[in-house]
């Protein structure tokens, strides 16, 4: 049953939770929601360990999307959302997730632990227009599905073809639509998109840092880069594992880490 907590700003933020034990929050990329995206198949793979919280973050789903955005709403989103736990919780964010994870603990929100799954790092790639710029004017124009376009082929790297498969399956297109206006957010969150590495050197709570052993050179490189900064950070790379990475090989680095 969907819950709901209020930001500071005044935002209502949707939350479901499963499972029973300590807390653990878990925090979307980007065009992910509670009902699409690994969330709540990962909270129930995890739910005989963890009392597990994933959320829509704002502008997606049932939460709401006050202007204007800057990554510190989101900070303070997941601050709300770790506050309805009752406890300092476990956190795990995945791709640009788990850099708002990694920023919102360098910025002082509480967590006892945090992971992070391929946090994209990985600059801006040469002959690209600005990735800020072209995904704010793209909105502007509510052209939804060129911003789609632009963050699957131009940002990460997709074949040119894969925004026309996705208008083949129109249930997919339909929900990726849905929350395409918030690709903005999630350029903001990651910045110029190299690992802010005096950010992450103030981080003090045990950090696990996780990519995929089939990662793309630019994706290991950014990890790695994460690990890195974050002192004592654990780096960990996942046998097999792609930016999608299966529950089935995460849960138990997490199961083993956070407990």
């Amino acid at each position: 049953m969907t819950e709901f907590t209020t930001s500071h700003d005044g935002t209502r933020i949707a939350y479901d939770k499963v499972g029973s034990g300590p807390a653990l929050v878990l925090v979307d990329g980007a065009m992910c929601y509670r009902d699409f995206g690994p969330c709540r198949s990962a909270a129930e793979h995890l739910s005989s360990h963890f009392t597990v919280y994933f959320y829509d973050r704002r502008g997606r789903g049932e939460s709401g999307d006050t202007r204007p955005y800057a990554p510190e709403r989101e900070y303070e989103d997941l601050a709300a959302v770790i506050a309805a736990t009752g406890e300092t919780p476990f956190v795990l964010g995945y791709s640009s997730g788990g850099g708002l994870v990694l920023q919102a603990a360098a910025s002082g929100v509480p967590m006892r632990k945090l992971a992070s799954y391929e946090a994209p790092y990985i600059g801006q790639k040469p002959g690209v227009p600005d990735y800020q710029k072209t995904l704010d004017a793209l909105i502007a124009d509510d052209d939804r599905a060129g911003a789609l376009s632009f963050f699957m082929v131009k940002m990460v790297g997709g074949p040119a073809f894969l925004p026309l498969m996705m208008r083949l399956m129109p249930k997919v297109f339909r929900q990726l639509k849905a929350v395409a206006h918030t690709l903005p957010n999630d350029a903001r969150v990651m910045g110029d998109f190299e690992v802010p590495t005096a950010t992450l050197a103030t981080i003090t709570v045990p950090a696990l840092i996780m990519g995929g052993s089939k990662a793309k050179p630019d994706m290991a490189a950014a990890v790695a880069g994460v690990a890195a900064a974050v002192p004592g950070a654990v780096h960990k790379t996942l046998a097999g594992q792609t930016h999608q990475v299966k529950d089935e090989a995460i849960a138990p680095e997490l199961i083993a880490f956070f407990d």
